[in-house]
């Protein structure tokens, strides 16, 4: 069975989170503060999901993703989110969260954004071997991986992705809604800035130099461009 992990230190909302996982076919797997989830992920290193609150009571939901991130590249993460809190959202991806929920939200929203995520996790077929090479850059899909230069790059399961869609479409401006709806799913109803967001994130780890970006670049008012 699938597990996911949801650290939420308020009881009835994290009560009322495994209930739902339970009737959507996951195994749900508690923590009320941070280190409990950092000691429930090394009790259960096959979990594929963990769902994150930002306010608790030891360190704040942040600290436990760039915590989980630094050893962890493949694990899918949603951040739970006050709607007033803008820079919430922009904060925990920018420290790795791979989506976020905002609160109140329904059983059938955070379930859709699991479902998307474990897709991703085993996006690939095994038996492709594929590997896709342009410029510095070589993509394994059997791995999920990216190198430049022969240096392995650590993606998330978002951002290896995105890199995917890219090195698919070379020279192809792609709009903000296609790399929102083949990266996060039709059923995504979350809002734009999650592109940028992880578009940031990419080229922090990408380019020679962020400030000037020559393998993602800006298409003003529309998207991006791969051109490695």
């Amino acid at each position: 069975m699938k597990k996911v992990l949801i650290l939420e230190d308020e009881v009835s909302i994290r009560s009322f989170v495994v209930i739902n996982l339970k009737r959507a076919g996951y195994e749900a797997i508690e923590a009320g503060t941070g280190q409990e989830a950092l000691d429930r992920l090394k009790e259960h290193p096959d979990i594929g999901v963990a769902i994150l609150d930002i306010m608790l009571p030891d360190i704040d939901g942040f600290e436990v993703c760039r915590t989980i991130r630094a050893t962890n590249k493949t694990i899918g993460i949603i951040m739970l989110t006050a709607r007033t809190q803008e820079m919430d959202k922009v904060t925990g991806l920018m420290t790795g969260a791979d989506d976020y929920v905002t609160k109140p939200f329904s059983p059938a929203e955070l379930t859709a954004r699991i479902d998307a995520l474990y897709r991703r996790i085993g996006g690939d077929a095994v038996g492709d071997g594929a590997e896709q090479r342009q410029g510095p850059f070589l993509l394994n899909t059997r791995n999920r991986t990216l190198e430049k230069n022969g240096k392995r790059i650590k993606l998330t399961q978002v951002e290896y992705a995105i890199m995917k869609l890219f090195m698919q479409n070379p020279g192809r401006a792609l709009s903000r809604e296609d790399i929102l709806t083949s990266v996060w799913g039709r059923e995504f109803d979350g809002e734009l800035k999650i592109v940028d967001v992880n578009i940031r994130r990419l080229r922090i780890k990408i380019e020679d130099d962020t400030a000037n970006p020559t393998y993602i670049t800006t298409v003003w008012g529309f998207g991006y461009k791969w051109g490695a």
